[in-house]
């Protein structure tokens, strides 16, 4: 998880989004999808491209891993050849 890998705080983070503690928290179970623009405000913070924090594969270690450049990025599932 991006926020903890970081050592950031729920309320830290909800302060700094301008939501409630709760809505981090809801957002992290998946039990909350944000709007869009929550969303983007949550990329920005963190400095890191929209499908890094929502995907519908895992992207362990991203605290610490650099972004892939663009050409090796890719959607899930999609092959790498094209």
């Amino acid at each position: 998880m991006l926020r903890a890998e970081r050592g950031i705080s729920r309320r830290e983070l909800a302060d700094a989004l301008g939501v409630h503690y709760q809505t981090v928290g809801y957002l992290e179970r998946g039990e909350f999808s944000p709007s869009l623009h929550l969303a983007l405000r949550i990329c920005a913070y963190f400095e890191v491209p929209t499908e890094v924090v929502f995907s519908l594969d895992p992207f362990p270690g991203w605290a610490r891993s650099p972004v892939a450049p663009p050409d090796r990025r890719r959607f899930p599932g999609e092959s790498l050849e094209r």
